[in-house]
């Protein structure tokens, strides 16, 4: 799908709600202005004196609209519009700011607010989390939209599963055509009023953590939608570090859970046509944590999203003032402190680095298996709100878990509704087996051709999601004939199986208990199979009559979805193509990305050797023998990487903006970019001995390295940048 051109790249870039300032000039490509306020005209022109592209993001499911709650836009009191859970209690973002009912009366008054923005000049827009929580559904706005659609009487969501089903269906439904309608509405604008095209983006958290979370959006269905330009991948240690279940152990997994939410957003969009940023996250919203906590989990993160090399833009940062301007509990717990030196100089040496892998293809180190998804579909987030029946499911008090709140401030039942064992006692054994499994997004299967082209293993549920179209079972049931291997896992036991859905709609075939049944049938295998293996043309079915919630709770449950991983490779004839593997690796380029899997039995560290620069640690260090512990990340710079002529000079590592990197036969020049207070590393390849290094006409100190011909140095930063020139004979 052909999108409009850019007037500049726009590989990195970052929001923030403050006007700009230099201690948090990150120095990327653009940044997203948050909010529409009455500066925000001062606002934008301050970022773009700064040499920034500039984009407006703004929420869509809360914001300062107190204009429209209170009546000052229209006339008419709009807190009927705030989404309501079931015991008449609003759920707000903050005071007088709660999460909204997304009616056309209130995409029409967000549309306003979106006009000053594109008057304002900006190039591109976000409209950020379209969120309706599964707990809600009692609005009085919501009612009126349900008689609307459904022609009854409202029912309330927690009275059945078909209700809740239902109501969840309805809030997707909504949020699409409010972000349909005000998006369209603005593009016309746009082009009508000023001759120009204006992109429209959705940051948006993934389909994993919003089904966790018990959130339900559109997710899926806005790939479709005419107007949407592409998505920000809204990842980071909140969403990833959310407890799950592997092998009956309940704990925090972030790289794990990062690295199957990145997979998730990287296949919303491939082959879609459609932009992707990853977003990182130097710190989190919950800012009862240390330095050292957030950044453990930063790295975490990171490396997750670059093991996945279908996306190369980035969103670097979220909110730079609170990371490199706010303070946060010191270890001891004696108060609070700034951001260490070395952190901020490390989060600008990742920062260029994302910025530069947008040139490099990717190779994958060691035994592996592409190739292998695990199917979720939208409608996974519309089985998470509370029914009465049965009674463990319940959650009377109507709360919203968003990242914020301790676990153990939790219930024991809040704890078990959030851990969705379902999906993660599929996925947590794969990942852990090394395998380097796909969040496959299911509903894609049916509007994209060859959607399904790059697998060959694909792992299918239905009793944590439902299929909601009958011809996605005709597209799976070409693709095993064609060659491929389903695994298919569930017992029926779901009550979500009994939704008036299209499955149980009286046909000539008549109507089906389980959508399963319809799948089965389609394949040629009757409405009821025997477990176990079942060829399909030149594929095969893998029939396991088990809930996927039972494999989290014991080592034996993981152990079933790796014998039936072993049984698809066999089959296929690919068994010695993928052994048991403790680590997930990618090269991109020079730059090697490493994460060592813990809880594999094995508490060995993994040793890695060639020459290296080590872009994790704020000094740059050179390293030929590195050695990763279990749940241990890396990301090094490879010095024998062949990239043209080794000799030339050039920076190879950097936590500033490079600009203007020029080199003679006696000095290499260029200007470096970086937040005010930075302290700036840089190691460079020379082909000789230099003789001096200046700063801005200064003189300073530097490291030579004779072996790998690499020279280190640091200075003062400055967004303004520094000249900076390394001469030698």
């Amino acid at each position: 799908m052909k999108r409009s051109a850019k007037a500049a790249p726009e590989w990195t870039g970052f929001q923030e709600a403050r006007p700009y300032g230099p201690k948090y000039d990150l120095r990327t490509d653009f940044v997203m202005v948050y909010g529409i306020s009455d500066d925000l005209p001062d606002r934008i022109e301050g970022w773009k004196k700064a040499g920034y592209t500039v984009h407006l993001m703004t929420g869509v499911a809360w914001g300062e609209y107190q204009d429209y709650l209170y009546g000052r836009f229209d006339g008419r009191n709009h807190w009927d519009e705030a989404q309501t859970v079931r015991t008449g209690k609003h759920l707000l973002h903050n005071v007088d700011v709660p999460y909204m009912v997304p009616t056309v009366s209130f995409a029409d008054y967000l549309s306003t607010h979106i006009k000053k923005a594109i008057d304002a000049g900006v190039e591109a827009i976000h409209m950020e989390e379209p969120e309706f929580w599964a707990a809600a559904g009692y609005a009085e706005a919501f009612k009126r939209e349900w008689l609307n659609v459904y022609g009854e009487e409202w029912i309330p969501p927690h009275a059945s599963h078909d209700a809740q089903y239902r109501a969840s269906k309805l809030k997707a439904a909504m949020y699409y055509r409010a972000m349909d309608r005000i998006c369209s509405a603005m593009k016309e604008y746009a082009l009508a009023t000023y001759g120009r095209t204006v992109r429209f983006y959705i940051p948006t958290h993934s389909l994993i953590n919003y089904t966790q979370w018990r959130i339900v959006s559109p997710e899926a269905q806005f790939v479709s939608m005419p107007s949407c330009d592409g998505f920000i991948a809204q990842i980071w240690t909140g969403t990833s570090r959310t407890p799950n279940v592997y092998r009956g152990v309940r704990r925090e997994r972030t790289f794990e859970t990062a690295y199957l939410e990145y997979g998730m957003m990287q296949e919303l969009t491939r082959g879609t046509g459609r932009e992707m940023w990853f977003l990182h996250d130097p710190i989190e919203d919950n800012p009862r944590h240390t330095w050292a906590d957030y950044e453990q989990n930063y790295l975490a993160t990171v490396t997750a999203s670059l093991l996945h090399p279908g996306v190369s833009q980035y969103e670097v940062c979220p909110w730079p003032y609170r990371v490199f301007e706010g303070s946060y509990p010191k270890e001891d717990g004696s108060g609070k402190e700034p951001i260490p030196g070395r952190y901020a100089t490390q989060l600008m040496t990742v920062i260029h680095m994302l910025g530069e892998m947008h040139k490099y293809d990717a190779d994958t180190h060691g035994p592996s298996a592409a190739g292998i998804g695990l199917c979720l579909a939208n409608s996974a987030m519309f089985q998470r709100g509370d029914v009465d029946v049965p009674e463990e499911k319940q959650d009377a008090s109507g709360s919203r878990y968003d990242g914020t709140e301790a676990d153990d401030a939790l219930t024991a039942k809040e704890r078990k509704l959030l851990d969705w064992s379902p999906f993660y006692g599929l996925a947590l054994p794969l990942l852990k087996f090394g395998v380097p499994v796909r969040p496959l997004q299911y509903d894609n299967l049916l509007h994209f051709p060859g959607y399904l082209d790059d697998y060959k293993i694909l792992f299918l549920s239905y009793e944590f999601m439902k299929p909601e179209h009958p011809g996605i079972h005709q597209v799976l049931a070409q693709w095993v004939q064609e060659g491929g291997v389903l695994v298919y896992a569930g017992d029926g036991s779901d009550p979500y199986h009994h939704v008036r859905e299209w499955w149980k709609r009286e046909t000539r075939r008549g109507a089906y208990g389980r959508p399963e049944e319809h799948l089965f049938e389609t394949l040629g295998l009757g409405r009821h199979p025997e477990e176990g293996m079942h060829q399909v043309g030149s594929g095969a079915v893998i029939y396991e009559r088990k809930h996927p919630a039972d494999f989290a709770e014991t080592s034996d449950g993981a152990d079933r979805v790796l014998n039936r991983l072993k049984e698809a490779l066999v089959f296929l004839g690919a068994e010695e193509e993928f052994k048991e593997n403790r680590v997930l690796e990618i090269q991109r380029g020079p730059y090697r990305i490493v994460h060592v899997l813990d809880e594999t039995g094995s508490d060995a560290s993994v040793v890695l050797e060639g020459s290296f620069i080590r872009l994790f640690d704020a000094k740059l260090p050179l390293a030929k023998r590195v050695e990763l512990k279990p749940n241990g990340n890396l990301l090094l710079y490879d010095l024998d990487y062949d990239e043209g002529d080794r000799l030339q000079p050039r920076i190879l590592a950097a936590s500033s903006r490079i600009r203007e990197e020029v080199y003679s036969d006696r000095a290499l020049r260029w200007m470096a970019e970086s937040p005010e207070g930075i302290r700036v590393s840089v190691r460079a390849r020379v082909p000789r001995q230099p003789l001096k290094a200046y700063v801005d006409e200064d003189a300073v100190i530097f490291d030579y390295d004779a072996e790998t011909q690499t020279v280190f140095l640091e200075f003062e930063g400055s967004p303004q940048g520094k000249s900076v020139r390394i001469e030698w004979a």
